[in-house]
């Protein structure tokens, strides 16, 4: 039984090529998808660790200066009227067009329509975690939890494929679940170039330290042509 050359890379990574023709005016691109093991995680080290939750300290700022600004000033209101005093100028203009616009009044709906955006982007931002940009690293001690910037990981991972021969320029990013790498090589085969790049990248992710491995996507063309 014989296996296809260059069907499975001996360092663990599988590779699924595609050419693309091109025409004319387009390069020709080499493409793949590649497939790898992360490193096993430790009987001391958590692999599945959850994202980290933003304190959101300006949105829960703004929303209370804005609650104390209103409800200072409503109780000011109210206590000048128990007093004797004349209430506001504002107060009454409200308090008249509340009766006297109907329901289905368009500064009414328009004024609606703000208080309930305004309430779901708040439940929004209860109920979600925030800092996408934070990648979770897997656990090693554990009271200790340690995370990965997206633009730091594809910094890293840039440095890496740039020391691959044929690599003339790359760009790397890195998303919460996939990497996705467009290079563009001047010298060597597309596929050569492909297939070390899958190669180091897949051990530069694995170097990474995530919890959770994103996928690496590899595009490998030539330089455009110049005018």
């Amino acid at each position: 039984m014989s296996e296809t050359p260059g069907s499975e890379d001996t360092r663990g990574t599988q590779r699924l090529p595609v050419m693309e023709k091109a025409g004319d005016d387009d390069p020709v691109q080499s493409t793949s998808a590649a497939a790898y093991d992360p490193l096993p995680a430790l009987d001391s080290e958590n692999g599945d660790e959850k994202r980290f939750w933003s304190s959101r300290r300006i949105p829960a700022g703004v929303v209370a200066l804005l609650l104390l600004a209103g409800f200072g000033l409503l109780l000011y209101d109210v206590a000048a009227v128990r007093a004797d005093r004349s209430a506001m100028q504002w107060r009454k203009t409200l308090a008249r067009e509340l009766s006297e616009r109907p329901l289905d009044d368009v500064w009414v709906l328009v004024g609606a329509g703000v208080a309930v955006g305004l309430g779901l982007w708040l439940v929004v931002l209860a109920v979600t975690p925030g800092l996408r940009d934070v990648l979770p690293m897997r656990r090693v001690h554990a009271h200790v939890r340690a995370g990965l910037h997206r633009d730091a990981a594809a910094m890293a991972l840039r440095d890496r494929a740039v020391e691959v021969a044929g690599v003339r320029t790359v760009r790397v990013r890195v998303g919460r679940k996939k990497v996705d790498v467009r290079a563009v090589a001047h010298f060597r085969e597309l596929d050569e170039v492909r297939a070390d790049l899958d190669a180091t990248l897949a051990d530069g992710i694995r170097g990474l330290g995530l919890s959770r491995p994103p996928a690496l996507a590899v595009h490998v063309r030539r330089p455009g042509r110049k005018g």
